[in-house]
This record gives C-alpha cells, sequence and structure tokens, in this order.
C-alpha cells in the first residue's frame, strides 16, 4: 500500500474572479494543515474558458507563486491542450474522433472530462471539484443576523472518501437563480408555481423554492449539519441519486468505477445526469458547506468581509431577470433526456404535461417581466423533446467511450512527472 494520497483539486471556469477564488482555498487549506501534511499531495486542475467573459489565457494562467508553493503540481487545460490529448488518444487507438467530441468538445461536461482524464492519467487518488462563485464558509441566520463559520471543506471528504465513490457537501447562499418574486394579478403564485414545477427536476421543485423565495433567495445552512460528524448515503430515487457538481469529490482509485459528466448540447444538467448513473455506487453526503455567490455580489467575502444581513434578491434589474431567464433555458432544455432516462414508462405523459404548463404560465411571465422572449423557453422544450433518442444515443456513446479510456489505465497507475 502506497503511503501518499495523491489529491486533485478541479476547477472548470470562464470568470476572471478565479484566481481570487483560488487563492481563498489555497489559504483555506493551509488552515486545515492539509498542505503540511507527509502523506498528502495536493495537484491543481483548471480548465478554462477564454469566451465566457472575453478573457486571455494570463487571466488564469498569472497565479502568484506563493501561492503555488504548496501545490505539488499543477495542469491549466485550455483549447490547444485538449486537442492536445484528443490527438494523442486517436493516435493510440483509444477512441475514435466523434467519440472524442462527445467526451472532450464543447460544454461545461466536456470540461470537467477533460480534469477527470487528465488526473487519472496523473495517478489521482482523489478529485475535488470546486466552482468559482462557491467559498469555503457557511452561513446561518439562527439569530436577528447572519452567522458566519469557516469550512474545512476538503479535509471533511478525505475523511469520508476512501469508504465511498463519491462524496458530496451541502451548499449554502444564493443556490437558486430564482428571484423573489412579488406576486400580483398579472403573476399569481400559482401562475410561478406551475412554471417551476414544469421545469421541476431532482433540484429544482416548488416546495424547495418556495422556501427560498420566502427568504429572499437565500438558502442557509443548517446547524444541525454543521455541528454533526455524521454522513449519510445519498439513496436512490426515480432511477437517480442527487448529487451537485460542486463541493464534489470522486474516487479515481479505481477507473472502471468513475463515469463521465454529460449534458445535451448548451444545457447543463451534467451532475444530474452522473447521478443516473450511480446504481450500484456508494455516494456520501459529507456535513461541509460551501456558500454559493450565484449572483456574485459578495466577493468581498473573498477579502474577509462578512456581511451581517444577506441582501433580497429582487426581479427588478436586467442582470437578475437574465439570469433567471438563461436558467429557464438550461433546465428546460435537459428536462426532456431527465425524463427519458429516469421516468421512460411515463415519459409521454410527463411531455404533455409539461407542455401544457409551459403554454399556461408562459405568457403570463412574458407579461410580469416584459420580455416576450420568455416563450423561447417552450420552443426550447419542443426542440429537445424531438431529439430526445439522438441525445440519449449521445449519452450511452459517451459512457462506452470513457469506458474504453478507463480500459487504457492500469489500476495504479504512476505519477507523471
Amino acid at each position: 500500500m502506497k503511503n501518499e494520497i495523491n489529491v486533485g483539486i478541479g476547477f472548470v471556469t470562464g470568470r476572471k474572479s478565479f484566481k481570487a477564488v483560488l487563492k481563498t482555498y489555497m489559504y483555506n487549506l493551509k488552515e486545515s494543515e492539509l498542505t503540511d501534511s507527509e502523506r498528502i499531495r495536493l495537484h491543481l486542475f483548471v480548465a478554462y474558458d477564454l469566451s465566457y467573459e472575453d478573457a486571455e489565457p494570463e487571466d488564469f494562467l498569472r497565479i502568484d507563486p506563493e501561492l503555488m508553493e504548496d501545490l505539488d503540481s499543477t495542469c491549466f487545460i485550455g483549447e490547444k491542450e485538449t486537442d492536445q490529448e484528443i490527438s494523442s488518444m486517436t493516435a493510440r487507438g483509444i477512441i475514435d474522433e466523434q467519440e472524442a467530441q462527445l467526451l472532450f468538445g464543447n460544454g461545461y461536461a466536456a470540461k470537467r472530462n477533460i480534469i477527470m482524464y487528465k488526473a487519472m492519467k496523473k495517478g489521482i487518488d482523489y478529485l475535488m471539484f470546486l466552482d468559482d462563485d462557491e467559498y469555503p464558509v457557511a452561513v446561518t441566520k439562527t439569530r436577528s443576523y447572519a452567522i458566519w463559520g469557516g469550512q474545512q471543506v476538503l479535509r471533511a471528504h478525505l475523511r469520508h472518501i476512501r469508504e465511498a465513490d463519491i462524496t458530496n457537501g451541502f451548499h449554502c447562499g444564493y443556490i437558486s437563480p430564482i428571484p423573489y418574486i412579488a406576486f400580483n394579478e398579472t403573476l399569481k403564485e400559482a401562475d410561478f408555481k406551475e412554471l417551476i414545477q414544469a421545469l421541476s427536476n431532482d433540484i429544482v421543485n416548488w416546495e424547495t423554492i418556495k422556501a427560498v423565495m420566502a427568504n429572499g433567495g437565500v438558502t442557509y445552512a443548517d446547524t444541525g449539519v454543521l455541528v454533526s460528524e455524521q454522513v449519510e448515503e445519498i439513496k436512490e430515487e426515480n432511477r437517480a441519486k442527487f448529487i451537485t457538481g460542486s463541493n464534489l469529490t470522486l474516487n479515481l482509485t479505481d477507473p472502471s468505477r468513475v463515469f463521465p459528466f454529460y449534458n445535451p448540447p448548451n444545457a447543463r444538467g451534467e451532475d444530474t445526469f452522473l447521478g443516473t448513473c450511480l446504481s450500484g455506487r456508494r455516494v456520501l453526503r459529507v456535513p461541509v458547506y460551501t456558500f454559493h455567490d450565484g449572483f456574485g455580489i459578495y466577493q468581498h467575502l473573498l477579502s474577509g468581509v462578512l456581511p451581517t444581513n444577506l441582501n433580497y434578491i429582487k426581479a427588478d434589474t436586467k442582470k437578475v431577470i437574465e439570469r433567471f431567464y438563461k436558467a429557464c433555458m438550461g433546465w428546460i432544455r435537459y428536462k426532456p433526456l431527465y425524463l427519458y432516462i429516469t421516468q421512460h414508462e411515463q415519459y409521454e405523459t410527463k411531455i404533455r404535461e409539461t407542455r401544457r404548463q409551459l403554454a399556461d404560465a408562459l405568457p403570463k411571465v412574458c407579461h410580469y417581466f416584459g420580455r416576450d422572449d420568455f416563450m423561447n423557453v417552450l420552443a426550447a422544450f419542443e426542440q429537445y423533446h424531438k431529439q430526445v433518442e439522438k441525445h440519449y444515443r449521445e449519452f450511452l456513446d459517451t459512457k462506452r467511450a470513457w469506458k474504453k479510456i478507463c480500459a487504457s489505465f492500469p489500476q495504479s497507475a504512476e505519477i507523471e512527472q
């Protein structure tokens, strides 16, 4: 049994603020005493997207050397590096070009996959994914003002990942992109409920959203979780295990037990579809939080400024409404495939019900926000419903291609120098 544990920390990012988030996590690792461990080797993997904020490579590559001193290696992955790996895999006959594009072509899932591949190639034992808009703190409101506490995120996962295939933590803050809605005669609560039910999936449902809206869009950490050392196994419901894409650690010690990420084109849900692959896998919920700064309004948390009250996110600015619109589009684009996989026997019935709900609710939503383009949500739903069998084949082909890649790795890979 080897003494060293190689731990990867993976970011998929397009935000120029990424370096500030990385700095915070590096200090968090130091505070957790993980950087002083003789056994633990830390490796950073960053897959960056230049188009998201019209960035330059230097926005991600130019990291303070002092931060890098506590890392055993760094790996920055742009288009050039991805193309090089694709060329190498196809030249060796591991996968063909079409399979490579499915796994590593475009989108968020593809960038997660290239990080996983590079990590497995390097012999990483455990790979943690963190988001560039989540911070290692938890917020509660057990008093009339917000109470903050630091979270040793990676340490909490390392305590349990050896006995699991996946560990997943909790999230607080602005998890939902749905703002606080002041209902009126134009858009009643029943109308908005119908929209949410149409969009609903494993993470979006009316009861959850209603509770979050009552808090002004904020999800507060559960104090019971914060003081607990208990982990719970995530059980399968409707042919899926609910996981999130961040505060997430994958056990890579046995490549044959690892699945790839997938999402339909221009959709999200890559964590959701991974969740449909986990029957027979041990998935644990660990008691550690990250704070999701979904609207990008609390980056001063990274400088140690802890607000005593968190703002209501109201649907009264173009930025907030646009984020909600994009979330609706992202959710509805993957709903047909999710239904096809998890509720195949009721698929057509569910499609008809979703279509009716959207047709009823969206005109009122358009009127309320003064934006006719919310009707695009219905058009996108119809488009992705028509393509659901194609997307399902792609989903299966992605898993088959990934299996070929995993078979090319030895059970105990040596660390690449």
